[in-house]
């Protein structure tokens, strides 16, 4: 088993771009004239060769491309008693579009049972070596939380669980033995994905929340609640890592606003091991909240952005890094894009070869700045 842990002075989020491959093969089985084996078959092929392709890049870090699932967060939710899905053909606005998601909801209480996503890892795992560990991602708790008190779903809930804490409860014991299955399979670097601290910066956020008659200070407080329950007695030989992101779709957003007015939540106070934070653009506001940041956690900064093919220039990334560390010693500081490159299948606006390169800079910066 590799002890390599994460992050790496050069890492990335997790998922790639569905090679043509992959596509063609889902939509001939969608259609019927595929096998579920013969699919898996060219699944499993695409996921060794994105593997080889991190590991030719100089990579420590390997992922599957989460190219076993649809939505980077509501396929993990599907492997729990009590979640139940369709494909409505309603989604969420972002910025420049509608992202198109399955409607996810509760028909029951949240139980773990064994998850499928358990046996993705397994297969991933194989291609561990001396050089490279295995790195799995799946949503945040909170995450799961927010997905199940939207308003569309607010109702449905309130039929299983009176109250938010108790829904806390569930959701925490269940991400809890979902993380002792991971563990149990040889995972030692999991990596959650959280989008709700993204979806609460910023004043627009604060208003949404105001006109809605909800105290914002009790949802982050809700937030940190479920995310630390659920990191409760954790291996202390397993690096659990969160990503926090303001949307990523098609190249488009979902939010905006800085990190100050989560930073004392999150930053101080969230029980992980790093932060893979987005930094790519002015949405995401400067440095200074990265004073909150309690002196037991890494920060991953994403400074490469996936929603674009162009590349950066590297003496501004280098300077930014440099900004960084005026609020984290640079020895806590790590490198990476700023989110995936395709958190739903579809993927955003650039092509594999663009993908690439941006892994290329993000090393070659990593490597000028930290040796």
């Amino acid at each position: 088993m590799s002890t390599l842990q994460t992050p790496y002075r050069y890492d990335f989020v997790g998922s790639f771009l569905r090679p043509q491959a992959l596509k063609d093969a889902k939509a001939l089985y969608q259609q019927g004239k595929l096998t579920k084996e013969a699919f898996d078959k060219v699944v499993d092929e695409e996921i060794a060769k994105v593997v080889a392709k991190q590991k030719e890049l100089g990579f420590h870090v390997i992922t599957d491309g989460e190219f076993r699932r649809t939505f980077w967060h509501l396929d993990f939710m599907w492997g729990f008693e009590g979640v139940e899905h369709e494909a409505t053909g309603n989604g969420v606005k972002f910025n420049a579009e509608l992202a198109l998601l399955d409607d996810t909801y509760l028909v029951g209480k949240i139980k773990a049972k064994p998850h499928p996503f358990v046996e993705y890892f397994k297969f991933l795992k194989q291609f561990e070596d001396e050089n490279t560990v295995a790195k799995y991602t799946i949503p945040a708790p909170a995450q799961t939380f927010q997905q199940m008190i939207v308003p569309a779903n607010y109702e449905t809930t309130r039929k299983f669980y009176a109250t938010n804490e108790e829904l806390i409860q569930d959701i925490g014991k269940a991400y809890q033995d979902v993380i002792k299955q991971f563990y149990a399979a040889g995972c030692r670097n999991l990596q959650f994905d959280d989008c709700t601290w993204g979806a609460i910066v910023g004043d627009a956020a604060k208003q949404r929340y105001k006109s809605l008659g909800i105290d914002i200070e009790e949802v982050k407080s809700q937030l940190l609640a479920v995310n630390n329950l659920a990191l409760e007695g954790k291996p202390d030989d397993m690096v659990i890592t969160s990503h926090i992101c303001r949307g990523n779709y098609h190249s488009t957003y979902f939010t905006s606003g800085p990190y100050d007015t989560v930073a004392d939540y999150v930053f101080a106070k969230e029980n992980v091991d790093a932060l893979f934070l987005e930094y790519d653009d002015e949405r995401s506001g400067g440095f200074l909240p990265l004073q909150k940041v309690s002196e037991d956690k890494k920060i991953v900064l994403g400074l490469i952005t996936t929603k674009s093919p162009v590349l950066e220039d590297k003496e501004k990334i280098i300077a930014r890094i440099h900004e960084a560390a005026q609020q984290v010693p640079l020895d806590r500081l790590y490198l990476s894009p700023q989110c995936g490159f395709a958190s739903c299948e579809i993927g955003n606006k650039l092509t594999e070869e663009e993908q690439w390169a941006k892994l290329r800079l993000v090393k070659e910066i990593a490597e000028e700045v930290w040796g």
